[in-house]
């Protein structure tokens, strides 16, 4: 009465604070009210019934809760430490449109699991859908004894004032613990998730589970977790702890034994609410932020199987396979050197003349360019550094100032600091001779290299300490990077951040996917070999050079290995980045598998063009920079490019104004300006050469070239603009790979339309890198993951090792990839070898 009448006078200011103990007598009868004791509850003095029932399994009780009532079933169940034996709990709920759910206890010896029916999930934007049939896996806490009777019991209440028919059936789960190499089908839903058992054999360390359905929707969740309780099987806690995938058709997780103390795992199979994260249409949203949704059927049929991994026998197989394959192409080569130098020293002692004899005492002269070589040292020879005379500008054959080898010796001795290629150009006549060689209608090497060669090798070395300093800063905090890739997958679990070949992802240590790292061995040996090709030559050449050799100072193409030394760098590179991008791929990092692409599709074409035209190639600095604003824009078009119009837009006039500038460039080598009066320029030659009267084009090789080239990146630009791919840094890259190839084609045809000669070694390595290439393209476009869709779609394409059970479709990839960008690089280093002996005057420039 008190407390009544305090509460009616409250609003009257007639009852002041209730006293301490009235306030902790009111919080006691609360906690009571809570604990649901025999005790009245406010005005209401009425007890809960409680009843309790021994229980058995594979029986379904039906059977009606209210708030005045709890039911307590009691079971018990022996169980052995040598077997283990799976509960399931199933309930379904019968009546429709109740405001307060029926609320479920299974209270066991060492855990406790609690859900309620209907079973509210949510998915994106807090959207609701409620199941009325649930279905729990108890967990099986660990006996020491070999036999121990356990019991545990399931409470069944609510709140609901009206009465609740459920079903409720208890029964031991069938092949609870699955067995190695054997299939298992099952069936999940989001309110009914499944969990096996799995142990691990002896003599077994390393497993594949294995989870396979035959329907791409519902999206599941595969996930593997420690023997521990609970065992998280929602779909809103499936990703705390363990090992954890989204899956449509494909899932597959590498477990090692390592990981789990108790020498076992449960494999939890969980079926999403929403398919959104594999992929599937984004669901609307509902009209009320409260509104439930029917979630319709999301049942999915789906098998598991276990089967061993690799063990370290396979592992070694796998190294000493890799290495075996690089380290013959360091005997091949070795062999290859020491037939050439034979045949070298044979060759120097046919075209030697006796007693220092001229080819005016002798007789003797050559017939033909390629003869050029037979001539002896007579103590003069013709200079490269030799001016044309203007008078005589439009003959097709210079002739050049002679200088005695005494002066060229002394010259060259002198530092290569105190030259710089700007002191060539303080002539007052430079300009105009420029302007004079350069617009000739036909051109030869003697014209494009007139620059001291110490000049030019000091300019081409650039490349390679460039790239060695770009190499550096970019590689570090690339490893840094993918290492806390790494770090965070295994400490979180969530296999979704790296697109793995999953059924065919071999760990070591922590690394996840081994053998995708391994295969990139190939370029780091391959390119280190190159550098030792090259270093040999150039040891050879400086040799000559001090010799005084006329073959090394007046004919073939003039020898600058800088930039050769860049591309063997740059190979290197490539298998460091890609190694690196393997160990977490993903778009975010894509870049780091293509960056070095990229300079080494712009060095080799850089190299075709620096071979006939040495004086006017780009500068490190020029092309590194380009470069660098090739990978800009292959970062923005991965973060920004996804179907974004305006970016396309803006990157496809950029790429056909670059390819117009390029042209241009190419076409006058150099000699225009561009500044405010290059239309005005333009609107003139289009008056007078196609308007006032028509003529063709002055260069039409270079011509040719240039206008295919044109079509080539026109309709790529238009592709690009149309379709708009996904994988921009991979469009980018095929841009740059058909441009290399569409110069390298149009330099094999005009070396052969001036009727030079490709020698054997150059030509088998053109064919074998041909064939190389076809096999290696092949494998690439097999496409065995992709991070253009989401992680469980990439999955799909997810298939078994091929070679050793060890290596997959894109370990081959990079075998064949890196052989044949070795190649590659050997034909750009021997296939002018045949113009070894003929004079500069003579070789043609295209």
């Amino acid at each position: 009465m008190v407390l009544r009448s305090c509460w009616k006078s409250r609003h009257k200011n007639n009852c002041g604070p209730a006293p301490r103990w009235i306030r902790s007598g009111l919080a006691a009868l609360f906690w009571l009210c809570v604990t649901q004791l025999d005790f009245g509850c406010g005005a209401v003095r009425e007890t809960k019934n409680v009843v309790q029932k021994d229980a058995e399994f594979d029986v379904t009780y039906n059977d009606t809760v209210t708030s005045e009532n709890q039911t307590i079933y009691a079971f018990n169940h022996t169980i052995s430490r040598n077997k283990t034996e799976g509960v399931r709990v199933s309930v379904d709920v019968l009546s429709q449109g109740l405001e307060s759910p029926t609320l479920f206890v299974v209270r066991q010896k060492q855990a406790v699991l609690s859900f309620q029916v209907p079973l509210i999930l949510r998915g994106l934007y807090q959207r609701k859908y409620p199941y009325n049939h649930v279905g729990r896996t108890l967990c099986q806490p660990p006996t020491r004894a070999a036999s121990e009777t356990q019991y545990f019991f399931v409470d069944v209440s609510t709140l609901s004032s009206t009465g609740t028919n459920y079903q409720l059936r208890v029964s031991r789960v069938e092949s609870f613990t699955l067995q190695t190499d054997k299939k298992f089908s099952f069936t999940a839903s989001p309110s009914q998730p499944q969990y096996f058992k799995y142990v691990f054999p002896d003599g077994v360390d390393t497993v594949i589970v294995k989870v396979n359905s035959d329907m791409t929707f519902p999206c599941s969740v595969m996930s593997v977790q420690d023997i521990q309780c609970p065992v998280y099987d929602l779909d809103n806690n499936v990703a705390f702890i363990g090992m954890y995938q989204t899956m449509t058709k494909k899932g597959a997780i590498t477990v090692q034994r390592k990981d789990f103390p108790s020498n076992s795992f449960y494999v939890v199979v969980v079926v999403k609410t929403e398919d959104e994260a594999c992929g599937g249409p984004l669901r609307f949203y509902p009209l009320r932020p409260d509104e439930l949704i029917d979630a319709g059927n999301r049942t999915k049929v789906l098998d598991v199987i276990v089967t061993p991994a690799i063990n370290s026998e396979v592992y070694v197989m796998g190294m000493l396979f890799c290495l075996g394959i690089f380290l013959s192409f360091y005997l091949l080569t070795l062999l290859v050197a020491c037939v050439e130098n034979k045949r070298m020293n044979k060759k120097r002692e046919v075209f030697q003349n006796p007693a220092d004899m001229s080819p005016a005492e002798t007789g003797k002269t050559p017939a033909s360019p390629y003869e050029y070589g037979s001539f002896a040292d007579n103590g003069s020879t013709l200079s490269s550094e030799a001016i044309t005379d203007s008078a005589t500008s439009t003959d097709n054959n210079y002739r050049y100032l002679e200088r005695s080898l005494e002066s060229v010796g002394r010259s060259r001795q002198e530092s290569l600091s105190s030259v710089e290629e700007d002191d060539y150009d303080t002539l007052d006549d430079i300009n105009s001779d420029k302007n004079i060689v350069r617009t000739k209608k036909f051109l030869y090497v003697s014209d494009l290299s007139r620059k001291d060669k110490r000049v030019l090798s000091k300019k081409y070395q650039i490349y390679f300490w460039n790239i060695a300093t770009i190499a550096v800063f970019y590689a570090l905090p690339v490893v840094q990077l993918v290492i806390t890739y790494q770090t965070v997958v295994n400490v979180t679990g969530n296999q979704d951040i790296c697109f793995y070949n999953f059924l065919c992802a071999h760990p070591l240590g922590a690394l996840s996917a081994f053998n995708n790292i391994l295969s990139n061995l190939g370029y780091v040996m391959l390119g280190l070999l190159f550098l030792l090709i090259v270093l040999k030559r150039d040891i050879v050449h400086n040799r000559a050079l001090v010799r005084n050799e006329l073959s090394a100072l007046e004919c073939g193409i003039p020898k600058h290995f800088g930039l050769f030394y860049a591309m063997g760098t740059a190979l290197m590179m490539e298998g460091l980045l890609s190694a690196c991008y393997h160990v977490c791929p993903n778009y975010t990092n894509f870049q780091f598998d293509t960056s070095f692409m990229y300079m080494i599709a712009g060095l080799c074409m850089l190299k075709l063009y620096q071979k006939r035209h040495p004086d006017i190639n780009a500068s490190a600095y020029t092309a590194y920079a380009c470069l660098a604003a090739v990978i800009f824009f292959s970062v923005l078009g991965v973060v920004f490019g996804k179907g974004n119009t305006v970016f396309w837009i803006i990157f496809s006039v950029i790429h056909i104004l670059s390819t117009l500038l390029l042209s241009t460039q190419l076409y006058y080598m150099g000699r225009w300006r561009l500044d405010s009066g290059v239309l005005r320029r333009m609107v003139y030659i289009v008056y007078t050469d196609c308007i006032r009267q028509c003529s063709g084009p002055m260069y039409i090789d270079r011509m040719v070239l240039l206008v295919m080239g044109n079509i080539v990146n026109w309709s790529l630009a238009a592709y690009g603009l149309i379709e708009r791919p996904n994988d921009f840094a991979s469009y980018l890259l095929a841009i740059a790979i058909c441009n290399l190839l569409l110069y390298f084609a149009f330099y094999i045809i005009m070396k052969l339309r001036s009727g030079e000669r490709i020698q054997c070694l150059a030509l088998v390595c053109i064919l074998f890198t041909a064939v190389v290439w076809g096999f290696a393209l092949y494998f690439f476009f097999q496409g065995l993951s992709t991070w253009q869709k989401t992680p469980a779609e990439s999955r799909e394409h997810n298939r078994d090792c091929i070679v050793l059970s060890f290596f997959d479709d894109h370990d081959i990839w990079h075998f064949l990839s890196s052989i044949a960008m070795f190649g590659s690089f050997l034909v750009l280093l021997t296939m002018d070898d045949d113009l070894d002996t003929v004079q500069r005057d003579k070789i043609f420039v295209f």
